[in-house]
């Protein structure tokens, strides 16, 4: 199982004490730093823990001062308190994606109260993170699908998903998906690109040149995804009451409610002020007036 609970791996602003001068760790964060590497320390340790000898921390270090990315060099991401592996071609699940896996949660277990054996699908999973954190939170009897049109982020989403008896798909957004879903769908998690395409270039190189694209452009004003699968979702994919669940960014958040709403969806917006994260939910239209659209976690 590559998927387990570790502390994260993601740099704080607590770093552990100074290492011995002229030991190997204290050379890494010597070079860290001179890479520009902000939290040199934090990250010097985590490359440690993960190299058995002097000259794999050394390689580490070499990849990490190269500019690829942490979780990359390291082989894992921290997402909702689970180790997701990742590498070199594959997006790195955001921390403020936790936001949105703590709403697509409550939505599930309130599915599961509804009725038996509610499907849940994470479409574009990347390396599966949303659907593992999904996966993770112990709600029986829920049947869990993920797809994405990268071969590269489905070898990794199958490697993460594995333990939890997911299925995983490959082709573009709903086309990957098994024709039997259609209007089964009660929970419907989007993590979509939503840079817009003009502001590729002014992400940081972590991102830019060690992620695929296709992870990143979200069209000419970053919401072209979002509208697609709203469309889609609505037109006959969502059972009735299903939910619909996409991350985007505040400024973006109102295009993106006008795309769920144009679709048939009722729609809201949801901000956690703590992670900086913004998410828009949508509810296929029902005749049951208890079905409602979930709120985060407390």
């Amino acid at each position: 199982m590559t998927t387990r609970r570790v502390p994260a791996p993601s740099p704080t602003p607590a770093s552990p004490a100074s290492p011995a001068e002229g030991s190997p760790l204290a050379a890494a964060v010597v070079r860290l730093r001179a890479a520009g590497c902000v939290f040199a320390e934090d990250e010097a340790a985590l490359l440690a823990a993960e190299a058995a000898t002097p000259q794999e921390l050394d390689a580490l270090v070499a990849l990490r001062a190269s500019g690829r990315p942490l979780e990359h060099v390291v082989g894992w991401a921290e997402f909702c308190g689970l180790r997701i592996a990742v590498g070199p071609g594959v997006f790195v699940p955001r921390r403020r994606t936790e936001f949105l896996a703590g709403l697509a949660r409550r939505a599930l277990r309130e599915a599961v109260a509804r009725a038996p054996r509610p499907v849940a699908v994470d479409l574009g999973c990347g390396s599966g993170a949303l659907a593992a954190a999904l996966a993770a939170d112990a709600v029986p009897g829920a049947e869990l699908h993920a797809a994405d049109v990268d071969p590269v982020a489905v070898q990794w989403a199958r490697r993460n998903l594995a333990a939890f008896g997911a299925r995983v798909h490959q082709g573009d957004l709903f086309d990957a998906l098994p024709s039997e879903l259609r209007g089964r769908i009660a929970v419907l998690t989007a993590n979509m690109p939503y840079v817009p395409s003009g502001e590729i270039g002014l992400l940081p190189s972590e991102a830019r040149d060690h992620e695929p694209r296709v992870a990143l452009d979200g069209g000419p004003d970053g919401l072209a995804p979002h509208r697609r699968v709203a469309a889609e979702a609505a037109a006959g994919w969502l059972a009735p009451g299903g939910v619909l669940l996409v991350e985007t960014s505040d400024r973006q958040a109102a295009g993106a409610l006008a795309a769920f709403r144009s679709a048939g969806l009722a729609a809201r917006v949801e901000r956690c002020t703590e992670t900086d994260a913004t998410a828009v939910i949508g509810t296929q239209p029902s005749e049951n007036p208890a079905i409602r659209i979930p709120r985060a976690d407390p």
